[in-house]
C-alpha cells in the first residue's frame, strides 16, 4: 500500500476540511437538544451535503468514494468538535447496512438504506443471548413459521442503543433438528411491533447502553427475511465481519497521544513522569502497538478497496486493541495516584475523567463482538490455519445437545 496521498486525494481532503470547517453546528444550532438528536442533526446535514456513508452507492446515500477518501474524511472529522454520532450510527451504517447491501432484496434497500445514512433512522442488533454466551450459533430464540409470517420468542441481551433504536437485525432459530450452525435464519424486524418489550441494563460505568429485548408472539413478514431459511449462520457472518472491522483498533476511550500528555504532565517524586524509565518503557510498548494496529488496518482497507469483504484479521485488531485501551487506562490512573481514583469530569478539567471512564467501559468491548478468547481461536483457526478445538456438539442436532439442565 502507498501511503503517499496522490493529488486527488490531496485535492479531496481540502474540500472535505473547506466543508467541515463552514458547517460544524454551533452550540446556539443544538441548545436543548439530546444527544441522539444532536447525532441525527449532524448526520443529516452531512447527509444533504453528500457527506454522510461517503462508500455507498448515490443511490443509497453515499457517493461512490473509495476507501481511502473515506478515511481522509474520517481523520478531518476529528480534527473538529462534532456531535458524537458512533455511538448511536455504528450498528446500522457498519453492520446493518452491509448485510442489507449483500442479502437484502432491492426494495429494502433502496428503503432503508439512505435513511440510515441520513440518520433518520437508527438500527440495533440482537444476537446475544442468556444462554449462549459467546457462541451465538447456541441461540434459543425460535421463530415458527405461520402463514406468510414468522412468530417469534424467546430472548435477547447486550443489545446496544435498542431502546431508541427504530429496526433491528435478527438471528433465531427455524430447526432445532439439525445442527446449530444449519438451523438458523436472520431477518430484520421494527423495533416498535407488538410483542417487544426492552429492558437497560445498568453498567459499573453509571451508563445504561445494553438491554435485554424479549420478544412474545412477535410476528415478522416473510419479506423481512434476508438469506434463505437456514441461511442465517452466513448472513450473520456478514454482520460479525463488519462488526470487528468497525470496533477494530479497541473503539474509543484513552488514546497514546491522550496517554504521553499525561505523563508530561504528572510527576513521580520531583521529576516529571516521562522521565521515568520505566514509564517510558510502558509507553514505547503502547506505541508499537498502536502502530502495528494502524498498519494492520490499513491491510483491510487495502482490501476493501479492491472490493472485498473484511476478512478474519480483524479480529487481530480488537484482541490487542481493546486489552490495550484498557491497560493504558489503568496506568493512566495510577499515574493520578489519589486523583485516579475519582470518576468526576469537573473535577478532572485537563482530561474530563476519560482514563476513569474507559476502564470502568472498555471491558464491555472485550466481550462485545466476541470475547478475547473468541478472537483468538478466529485468528489461530482462519488466519494461522490450526487445528480447530474438539466440539462435542459438532454435527449432532440442537435439540440433542446437552444443556447441563
Amino acid at each position: 500500500m502507498d501511503f503517499e496521498e496522490t493529488a486527488a486525494e490531496t485535492s479531496f481532503r481540502e474540500e472535505a476540511r473547506n466543508w467541515l470547517t463552514a458547517n460544524v453546528p454551533s452550540e446556539a444550532e443544538m441548545a436543548g437538544m439530546s444527544g441522539i438528536e444532536r447525532a441525527q442533526y449532524w448526520q443529516k446535514r452531512k447527509s444533504d451535503a453528500g457527506w454522510a456513508c461517503i462508500r455507498w452507492a448515490k443511490e443509497f446515500g453515499g457517493r461512490d468514494a473509495n476507501a481511502i477518501e473515506n478515511v481522509i474524511l474520517g481523520q478531518e472529522e476529528a480534527k473538529l468538535d462534532l456531535p458524537e454520532t458512533g455511538y448511536y450510527f455504528a450498528i446500522g451504517q457498519g453492520m446493518a447496512a452491509p448485510t442489507l447491501m449483500s442479502w437484502a432484496d432491492k426494495a429494502a434497500q433502496e428503503r432503508f438504506l439512505p435513511r440510515l445514512a441520513s440518520g433518520e433512522d437508527v438500527w440495533c442488533q440482537l444476537f446475544s443471548e442468556p444462554a449462549g454466551g459467546s457462541d451465538l450459533a447456541a441461540l434459543r430464540t425460535k421463530a415458527e413459521r405461520d402463514g406468510d409470517d414468522w412468530v417469534i420468542n424467546g430472548q435477547k441481551i447486550w443489545t446496544s442503543g435498542a431502546h431508541y433504536s427504530d429496526f433491528g437485525i435478527l438471528v433465531v432459530r427455524t430447526d432445532p433438528t439439525v445442527a446449530k450452525h444449519a438451523g438458523l435464519t436472520y431477518f430484520y424486524v421494527d423495533m416498535k411491533s407488538p410483542g417487544i418489550e426492552t429492558k437497560p441494563i445498568r453498567q459499573i460505568s453509571g451508563d445504561a447502553r445494553f438491554n435485554e429485548v424479549y420478544f412474545t408472539d412477535v410476528r415478522i413478514p416473510d419479506s423481512q427475511r434476508m438469506g434463505n431459511v437456514g441461511q442465517g449462520w452466513q448472513v450473520a457472518l456478514t454482520t460479525l465481519m463488519n462488526e470487528r472491522a468497525s470496533i477494530g483498533s479497541g473503539g474509543g476511550g484513552v488514546k497514546f497521544d491522550v496517554l504521553k500528555k499525561l505523563a508530561e504532565s504528572v510527576n513521580i517524586g520531583d521529576r516529571p513522569a516521562i522521565e521515568d524509565s520505566a514509564v517510558r518503557a510502558k509507553l514505547a510498548s503502547w506505541y508499537v502497538e498502536e502502530a502495528g494496529l494502524k498498519y494492520t488496518s490499513f491491510r483491510t482497507l487495502s482490501a476493501i478497496s479492491k472490493g472485498a469483504n473484511p476478512g478474519p484479521e480483524n479480529s487481530i485488531g480488537k484482541l490487542v486493541g481493546a486489552r490495550k485501551t484498557q491497560d493504558m487506562a489503568s496506568f493512566a490512573i495510577d499515574l493520578l495516584e489519589q486523583q485516579g481514583i475519582v470518576r468526576d469530569a469537573a473535577f478532572d478539567e485537563q482530561f474530563g475523567a476519560l482514563f476513569q471512564d474507559t476502564y470502568m467501559a472498555i471491558p464491555g468491548l472485550r466481550i462485545a463482538g466476541g470475547t478475547d478468547e473468541i478472537m483468538a481461536n478466529i485468528i489461530a483457526e482462519r488466519v494461522l490455519g490450526l487445528p480447530q478445538e474438539p466440539r462435542s456438539d459438532k454435527g449432532i442436532p440442537f435439540n440433542e445437545v446437552p444443556t447441563g439442565n
